[in-house]
């Protein structure tokens, strides 16, 4: 995999990161540093995915990444950081500042990487060593909240991810039509009747579509 492609993935799957990180926020860990070892699970998946194996990246990543999370809650929270790592975040700053007032915005991991000529590996574990996460995706998700800090039992929802995620990846390679029937039904909890009215359908040709949707994306799922 090539760097530019690295920093593609990187890029685009920051969400996963956010998404994870979310499901510990308020068990004695700031969120920050949820996020901080959720990227430095994202950068591992990226450098062992192997694309030739039929995976999907989302998939082999949201494990990864959930590891790393755990990791801080054997490790008591802590993150071990080095001095050049450090360094590297400081520089970061820096130039994301002079990056923003310039340009009105943030800097993506691929203006960073070129600016300060790290690897997209280590900006990326950088930025979250002292920093919130850059805004890099558009995700609602990444709003902060403070919660209460409260020492439990960390549960392992691992596989609730990682079929979420493939729910998602599979409704969306739907049409547009199919897609606006789930969220009719499923979303907005509306009846097939209602449904059939929005989409000029009847109620029996919603009934059997939505089965046949069902069974679909079912037989995505096993």
């Amino acid at each position: 995999m090539t760097t530019e492609e690295k920093q593609r993935l990187a890029s685009e799957n920051m969400g996963l990161v956010h998404l994870c990180a979310n499901r510990f926020r308020g068990r004695s860990i700031e969120y920050e540093d949820l996020c901080g070892a959720g990227c430095i699970g994202l950068m591992k998946a990226i450098n062992a995915f192997d694309a030739s194996l039929g995976y999907k990246f989302s998939t082999y990543a949201v494990p990864v990444i959930m590891g790393e999370i755990k990791r801080l809650f054997r490790d008591g929270g802590s993150v071990k950081v080095s001095r050049s790592l450090k360094e590297l975040s400081l520089r970061l700053s820096r130039l994301r500042e002079q990056f923003a007032k310039a340009s009105g915005r943030e800097p993506t991991i691929a203006e960073l990487c070129e600016l300060s000529g790290a690897e997209s590996e280590k900006v990326v574990e950088a930025l979250n060593v002292s920093l919130p996460p850059v805004s890099l995706t558009a995700c609602a998700d990444c709003a902060s909240e403070e919660g209460g800090e409260i020492d439990i039992p960390v549960p392992a929802p691992d596989e609730k991810i990682v079929t979420s995620l493939a729910l998602r990846q599979a409704v969306s390679e739907l049409d547009e039509k199919d897609r606006r029937l789930l969220y009719l039904r499923y979303e907005k909890n509306q009846t097939q009747t209602q449904t059939a009215s929005e989409l000029g359908m009847t109620q029996v040709q919603v009934s059997r579509r939505e089965k046949k949707l069902l069974l679909h994306l079912r037989g995505k799922l096993l």
